[in-house]
């Protein structure tokens, strides 16, 4: 059995399984269709990590309830953050801190003036009609603040990228705040889009907020790292947690993917304490019953996105070589190997 998944059998605040609703089966067509018709995603999509994604089905986990046209812009948005990571960590920009400070320049002055330049790559003009669908509900504080979060995740990459550049790696302490930064902060904004509220300003400068965002993008990101750690060890990238305590305790991998799977228990544990002390937090900034409700939603969105992500690691082709789902044999068809078969076999 997988080390993930005997650590959601084993972690109460991810024992329980994400819902993939019975009539999304559209969703993945319609996000394919809009990613390839805008050049996101070229010539077939089970060619690359990209296309077999299926960033349609991350969606769908986190928010079960939704419309699909909602789920659609998710899924677009989802889509093109992982277009952009990996524009980001193939040449000519996984070492170039000026390249990615110049791709950065480009998109964000995209969306400030409203369109795109003309002859525009497909990150600016999808960034651009993205922006577009989303933004105009939500007031300036939120739009400043998913910039801000852009900005941050542009500063995290450049850093990743003078870090190959000199062959440097952050420490083991050092890890956490960098992988937040590069692990697009803005994408936690689109919650609150998604169910049509807007947490309020005095609740984000919290330290329980701040705990309980900070717990969050960590499991994610820590749990995406363990899955990516054989592309990213192939390529020679060390910011992935499991390279990084392997260099530090000179560990062999196998055994630091373990102590890595132990870390996001600790973590774990830490948003679960963050969830039961809601309440205390809620009652001392005095919101009315309709703010709270929203709070209280954004919050349970947050508590569910771990085992979320969790469940859709270990469905996407993102992170394994391209396989045939089906392949005949002497026993008859086969599936694919997936994320639990890799680690099971550790």
């Amino acid at each position: 059995m997988s080390l993930l998944q005997s650590m959601t059998e084993r972690v109460s605040g991810l024992a329980t399984p994400s819902v993939l609703p019975s009539d999304a089966w559209p969703l993945g067509e319609r996000v394919t269709t809009w990613a390839r018709a805008n050049g996101l995603v070229l010539g077939d999509p089970d060619a690359s990590p990209l296309g077999r994604a299926r960033c349609d089905r991350l969606a769908a986990r986190l928010f079960p309830a939704a419309d699909l046209d909602r789920l659609e812009l998710l899924g677009r948005w989802l889509t093109w953050a992982f277009a952009l990571d990996d524009m980001l960590d193939c040449e000519p920009l996984a070492a170039s801190a000026t390249g990615v400070h110049g791709l950065y320049e480009a998109l964000l002055a995209a969306v400030r003036r409203g369109h795109a330049t003309p002859g525009a790559r497909p990150l600016e003009s999808t960034l651009v009609e993205l922006w577009a669908a989303t933004a105009p509900g939500m007031t300036r504080d939120w739009r400043r603040r998913f910039l801000r979060h852009m900005e941050e995740h542009r500063a995290g990459c450049a850093q990743e990228a003078v870090n190959r550049r000199i062959g440097e790696a952050p420490g083991v302490d050092d890890y956490p705040p960098v992988r937040r930064r590069a692990c697009a902060p803005f994408l936690f904004d689109l919650v609150e889009p998604m169910l049509d509220v807007e947490l309020p300003t005095g609740l984000l400068v919290t330290p329980w907020w701040k705990n309980l965002s900070e717990a969050t993008a960590d499991i994610v990101a820590w749990s995406n790292d363990v899955a990516s750690h054989a592309r990213e060890a192939e390529r020679g990238d060390a910011h992935n947690h499991v390279t990084v305590l392997s260099a530090a305790y000179d560990f062999p991998p196998e055994r630091t993917v373990e102590w890595v799977v132990e870390r996001i228990e600790h973590r774990a544990g830490d948003l679960a304490a963050a969830g039961r002390t809601m309440d205390e937090a809620l009652n001392w900034l005095q919101l009315t019953p309709e703010r709270r409700a929203d709070v209280e939603r954004v919050v349970g969105v947050f508590l569910a996105l771990p085992r979320a992500h969790i469940d859709w690691l270990c469905e996407s082709g993102r992170y394994r070589p391209r396989a045939e789902d089906r392949r005949q044999g002497d026993d008859g068809p086969r599936r694919a190997k997936g994320l639990w078969d890799v680690l099971a076999s550790m």
